[in-house]
């Protein structure tokens, strides 16, 4: 476990929850809760947040003034509401365990609480989706990696907008970028657990948000982003395609246990972690701000 983190257990519906937090510098820092990807097959990694390692979020906290979370999945997955995995088949309740989070930061090290940036891997990406529907009052902005919007909650609506940043890169096969079903089948074997693609993720919460202005296209040799602007609050959406990109989070390289694996084309262009700060740093309106 890193020398800076502090880690508590919780108490949700008679399990017991864990979190390692990199406390911030100062008071009524921003909060970001970094989830990571479905580790079922990997009870080992609850050892020390593999997020922690991947991700440069702790590494230059200071620097950003923001406070880090690193919460564990139950069962080392996420109740993301397509209905697959272990946590979502045992009714687990993560919105109630990630609330908690929230609010335990806030008591113990002074963040803002409505000012918690939720960022998620895979299956941490779906779980990102879900979180920020559920709880937009304290979720200004989200980034989801790897992670389209699953398709069973299209018809919640968020009481607030919500910025959003999507990152897929074109060459994943695990979350395909045109969207699809999961690798679990349903008790018939029929697909089971959709999400959308990209754009149409993209398109969705540009719609929740009401953004009505496109700005133009990014391109570069690597990647290209289009980002929707003018939402309620100031809210904005963008989309983000990594060429050549797999089920990996950008900027950094892939764990070299996975290197085997297929699907883990990486981008060393930007950091992911530092892209969606800065893209966070100018959106963290209040709640009454992006009421919808």
């Amino acid at each position: 476990m890193g020398d800076d983190l502090v880690t508590g257990e919780f108490a949700i519906d008679g399990l017991v929850r864990t979190c390692a937090v990199r406390p911030p510098r100062e008071q009524h820092a921003p909060l970001v809760v970094v989830l990571h990807g479905n580790m079922s097959g990997n009870p080992a990694a609850a050892a020390r947040p593999i997020m922690y390692d991947w991700t440069s979020f702790a590494a230059h906290a200071d620097d950003w003034g923001i406070a880090v979370a690193y919460p564990d999945g139950h069962a080392g997955c996420w109740a993301d509401g397509r209905g697959v995995t272990t946590a979502d088949l045992a009714g687990v309740d993560d919105v109630s365990f990630l609330r908690a989070v929230i609010d335990r930061c806030a008591d113990q090290f002074g963040t803002a609480p409505d000012r918690t940036i939720v960022v998620g891997m895979s299956n941490g990406a779906f779980m990102s989706h879900r979180f920020a529907l559920a709880a937009a009052d304290l979720v200004p902005v989200f980034a989801a990696v790897a992670g389209g919007f699953p398709a069973a909650l299209r018809d919640i609506r968020p009481t607030h907008a919500v910025s959003a940043m999507l990152v897929n890169g074109d060459a994943d096969p695990i979350q395909p970028i045109t969207g699809g079903f999961s690798r679990h089948r349903g008790p018939d074997g029929e697909p089971h657990g959709r999400t959308l693609g990209l754009i149409e993720t993209a398109q969705h919460w540009r719609t929740l948000n009401r953004c009505g202005n496109n700005e133009p296209t990014i391109t570069t040799e690597t990647s290209s982003r289009q980002t929707a602007t003018g939402g309620a609050g100031g809210t904005q959406v963008t989309a983000w395609t990594v060429f050549g990109g797999g089920h990996t989070w950008p900027g950094s390289p892939v764990p070299p246990e996975w290197a085997d694996r297929p699907g883990t084309g990486v981008t060393m262009e930007f950091d992911a972690a530092e892209e969606i700060l800065r893209f966070a740093r100018s959106l963290l309106a209040p709640a009454e701000d992006r009421k919808l």
